[in-house]
């Protein structure tokens, strides 16, 4: 028997253009921000823990979503291995992370065979997509911010503005491509997909991406320029791309929101969709062009 969508018996009320509760939305992007800006600025290792919990409210609504096309994932080993490998790649660093990951995919594919053999290589396959969609790219965040070390004297090292960086260029591409698309969007991007993206909307989040990597990267990490343009243009890219994928991942399952845990935003993975797929390369790419 198919399993309810998680959101399919919440009515949704219609809010125009913008596609959102915008008062609920502004206030619960202010309670995020200041709790992140908090974490970072008093007790940087704080902030891992902030991703650890993101991990687990992750993994809780990824499978609340795949129970709806019978797929159960095995919660337990996917969020204690989640929480480890966030932990590890900000101590251990690369080599940890890797080892982390594959002992932790290991571990899942070990817990499965508890189920028999009925549906192990679907569920075992969906496990391991899980595994590295969201907690290996969301540890990319401990080695960002490990770049400073992991002692939390300085308040304002390199990780930390590393971090910084990486948040507020993705936040301008997600701001840019959603002001310039409710103005002026009129050419779908990815009809089928995303009906609301447009190409007038990639061009809002170019602009601000590219403009806000070069400012930021100059100003703050004291970089060249063509490395903060460089990491706009590679964010707008990777975060319209992010930003498809949750929309595929949510079309195919059938379900509108992951979650109702953010007012005016849906679910946690909803927000977290271009934040993960762009914080790999901007790791790469501020780790070996300018830390």
């Amino acid at each position: 028997m198919t399993t309810p969508s998680p959101t399919s018996d919440v009515p949704q009320k219609d809010h125009g253009r913008a596609g959102r509760n915008l008062p609920a939305a502004v206030a619960s992007a202010v309670v995020l921000l200041g709790m992140v800006a908090g974490t970072l600025y008093f007790w940087k290792t704080a902030f891992v823990v902030v991703v650890a919990v993101a991990v687990l409210v992750g993994v809780w609504e990824l499978r609340r979503g795949f129970l709806v096309k019978d797929i159960d994932l095995p919660e337990q080993p996917l969020m204690l291995g989640g929480v480890v490998m966030v932990v590890v790649a900000y101590f251990g660093g690369a080599a940890a992370l890797v080892t982390a990951t594959a002992v932790t995919a290991l571990a899942v594919m070990l817990w499965l065979l508890r189920r028999g053999v009925e549906g192990y290589v679907r569920t075992a396959t969906a496990s391991v997509f899980v595994l590295v969609y969201l907690p290996f790219l969301a540890s990319f965040v401990g080695l960002m911010l490990s770049e400073g070390g992991t002692t939390d004297f300085d308040r304002w090292d390199e990780g930390v503005k590393g971090i910084v960086v990486f948040i507020l260029v993705t936040v301008a591409s997600d701001t840019g491509g959603y002001v310039a698309g409710v103005l002026f969007g009129k050419h779908p991007m990815a009809p089928v997909i995303s009906p609301k993206k447009s190409w007038e909307g990639f061009a809002g989040s170019a602009v601000a991406c590219v403009a806000a990597g070069w400012f930021l990267v100059t100003v703050l990490l004291e970089g060249d320029a063509w490395v903060g343009v460089l990491l706009g243009l590679i964010t707008v890219v990777m975060a319209t791309l992010g930003d498809l994928v949750e929309s595929v991942i949510k079309r195919d399952l059938g379900i509108k929101d992951m979650s109702h845990v953010i007012p005016g935003h849906g679910g946690l993975m909803d927000r977290l969709d271009s934040l993960l797929a762009t914080i790999a390369p901007t790791w790469l790419l501020l780790h070996y062009l300018v830390f």
